[in-house]
C-alpha cells in the first residue's frame, strides 16, 4: 500500500517542463533570466521607436510620420526604456545576485517573485496596443503633464491601467527584496558585511515602495479629471495643472535614484 502511495506521490509532484516550467517557476535564477530577456526585448522595441524619432529628424522638411505619431513615439519610447528596459534589467540582476550574495537559498517570497514578473508582459502589451487604437497612444511625454495629457483619446484609460500594473509589479518586487535582505541573510552576514550591491538594492526597494503609490495616485487623478468630472488639474474648474508636476516629481526624483543606485552597486 505504501509503495503505491509513494508512486502516486512521485507522479503528482512531477516538475513542469517546456513553457510551463517558465510560467510556473519560482527559482530566482530562472525569474532573473526572464527579467533580463524581457529587458532586452523591450530595449529593442524602444530602440525601434528611437529610430523612428531620429529618422524623422534626419533633415528639415522630411515627413516620414505624422506629427501626432511622432509625439506618440517620443512618449512611448521613454516609458518603454524606463519601465521596460532599465528597471527590469536591474531587477533581473537583483534576482540573480541578491540570494547568492547574502547566502540565501532563494528570494523570500518565490511565488510573489513569479507574479511580479508576469505582470510586466501583460502591462506592456496593453500599453503598446494603444498605438493601434483609433485615437493612438499617449502623446504628452512620459511625464503625462496636463492639460496636454487630458486631450488624449479613448486609449488613455489603457495607458493608466498599464502604469498601475507596472507600479504593482515594482512594489511587489521591492517587498520581496526587503524581506529577503532583512530575513534571509546567512549566519554571520550582518548588515555591515553586505556587499554594496545589496545595500543599494535595499535602499532602492524602499524608494520604490515610497514613490510608486504616489505616481499611481497622480495618474488616477488624471483619469478622474478626464472621465468623471473632477477638476484636480483642470484650470477652468479651479484645478491646478502645476500641482500634478509637484505630485509627479515626488515620484520622478526618487525614480532617478531607483535607476542609478543598482548600477552604482
Amino acid at each position: 500500500m505504501s509503495t503505491n502511495i509513494d508512486k502516486l506521490h512521485d507522479d503528482h509532484h512531477h516538475t513542469p517542463t517546456g513553457i510551463m516550467r517558465w510560467i510556473t517557476t519560482t527559482n530566482h535564477k530562472d525569474i532573473g533570466s526572464m527579467y533580463l530577456w524581457f529587458s532586452l526585448i523591450m530595449f529593442f522595441v524602444g530602440g525601434l521607436m528611437a529610430l523612428v524619432i531620429r529618422a524623422e529628424l534626419f533633415q528639415p522638411g522630411l515627413q516620414l510620420v505624422v506629427p501626432g505619431f511622432f509625439n506618440q513615439m517620443t512618449t512611448m519610447h521613454a516609458l518603454v526604456m524606463i519601465f521596460g528596459a532599465v528597471m527590469p534589467a536591474f531587477v533581473g540582476l537583483a534576482n540573480w545576485q541578491l540570494p547568492i550574495m547574502i547566502g540565501a537559498p532563494d528570494m523570500a517570497l518565490p511565488r510573489l517573485n513569479n507574479w511580479s514578473f508576469w505582470i510586466l508582459p501583460f502591462a506592456f502589451t496593453m500599453m503598446l496596443s494603444t498605438l493601434f487604437m483609433d485615437s493612438g497612444g499617449p502623446a504628452a511625454g512620459w511625464t503625462l503633464y496636463p492639460p496636454l495629457s487630458l486631450q488624449g483619446g479613448d486609449s488613455f484609460p489603457y495607458t493608466i491601467l498599464a502604469i498601475h500594473m507596472l507600479g504593482l509589479s515594482s512594489i511587489l518586487g521591492a517587498i520581496n527584496v526587503i524581506a529577503t535582505i532583512l530575513n534571509m541573510r546567512a549566519p554571520g552576514m550582518t548588515l555591515m558585511k553586505m556587499p554594496i550591491f545589496v545595500w543599494t538594492w535595499l535602499i532602492t526597494a524602499f524608494l520604490l515602495i515610497a514613490s510608486m503609490p504616489v505616481l499611481a495616485g497622480a495618474v488616477t487623478m488624471l483619469l478622474t479629471d478626464k472621465f468623471f468630472g473632477t477638476m484636480f488639474f483642470t484650470a477652468s474648474g479651479g484645478g491646478d495643472p502645476v500641482m500634478f508636476q509637484h505630485i509627479f516629481w515626488f515620484f520622478g526624483h526618487p525614480e532617478v535614484y531607483i535607476l542609478i543606485l543598482p548600477a552604482f552597486g
